[in-house]
């Protein structure tokens, strides 16, 4: 009887090696946990290898607010035969349905004829919703605006099947949920994530702080809302090798962030769905894969503003 309840535990016991100290054996299926985080679904992926490096409700659905917008520079730039120095004319109804929504924007000027190279930087930097409607409709298809949109949608859609994202749904082009059930997970936005960094036009647009709007915004030159790559930002110093990726936030969602950061040879890419400190807890899961930064100091904000819908 013993001999047999030793054989089924053995599996789960620690086992005693040769200097008699313990090791614990986990089941394969074990993820480990890393370190605590304040949003309530936190992953951590390999960027290279696209391994899971740690998970805490990774695969809960929940809103994502403007980290949407990925999707819609992925769909935009993985159009066959796409040119970027396309010219698109900014209509009013783009503006009005920012005022509308109360939604983040890029300033965009009704009659303007940004790029679309322009218009990802608009949409991505400042977290332009009036920049993300004027792509979906100009890369949708159909007779009427409504059309183009609701097939822009439908893209974004397929893609999320197509890299796997099996519990992610669109519902808009800038996360704006018109019903509540545009959703995805923390695991889904960094499979996304992993797939758009690939494409060097991706790559360089969230990287940059800073971006000229070449007088098709009331705004001169767009910031980027990713405060990891803010110039001379105490987040931005603690977080050497940040290469983006993309915030979002909103009365539903909370704080969001998608972050990649490369350092010592090694990329991770990291999203933090509703967080009460989305930087720090970013600046936590970096330093806990990579390792810290010398010097490097973790400090709560007290100052961050988190407006509804707006990033």
């Amino acid at each position: 009887m013993i001999s047999n309840l030793l054989r089924r535990s053995r599996a789960a016991l620690a086992i005693t090696v040769a200097t008699g100290a313990l090791i614990a054996v986990a089941s394969p299926a074990q993820a480990v946990s890393g370190p605590p985080t304040l949003a309530a679904s936190a992953f951590l992926m390999d960027g290279t290898t696209g391994a899971t490096l740690s998970s805490k409700l990774g695969d809960t659905k929940r809103e994502v607010a403007s980290t949407t917008k990925i999707m819609t520079a992925y769909v935009v730039l993985t159009t066959p035969g796409l040119d970027l120095n396309k010219r698109v004319t900014i209509q009013q109804e783009y503006l009005d349905y920012v005022f509308r929504e109360g939604g983040s924007s890029a300033g965009l000027k009704a009659g303007a004829t940004p790029t679309v190279r322009r218009l990802l930087y608009g949409m991505m930097l400042p977290s332009g919703c009036d920049a993300a409607y004027a792509l979906a409709d100009t890369f949708g298809s159909g007779t009427t605006r409504a059309a183009r949109v609701k097939d822009f949608i439908a893209k974004m859609n397929a893609k999320a099947k197509t890299l796997g994202m099996a519990n992610t749904t669109y519902d808009s082009f800038d996360g704006i949920s018109p019903t509540g059930k545009g959703l995805s997970t923390a695991r889904d936005l960094a499979k996304l994530t992993r797939a758009a960094m690939k494409g060097t036009t991706f790559k360089s647009v969230v990287k940059t702080s800073s971006y000229s709007s070449d007088g098709t915004s009331t705004v001169g030159t767009w910031l980027n809302t990713n405060l990891l790559i803010k110039p001379g930002h105490a987040y931005q110093t603690q977080t050497p090798g940040a290469i983006g990726v993309k915030t979002g936030s909103g009365t539903a969602a909370g704080q969001c962030l998608v972050f990649s950061v490369t350092r010592n040879g090694k990329t991770i890419i990291g999203v933090l769905l509703k967080s009460d400190d989305r930087y720090p807890d970013a600046i936590k899961l970096t330093n806990w894969a990579l390792g810290s930064p010398t010097g490097a100091t973790t400090k709560r904000t007290t100052t961050e503003h988190i407006p509804d819908v707006l990033d």
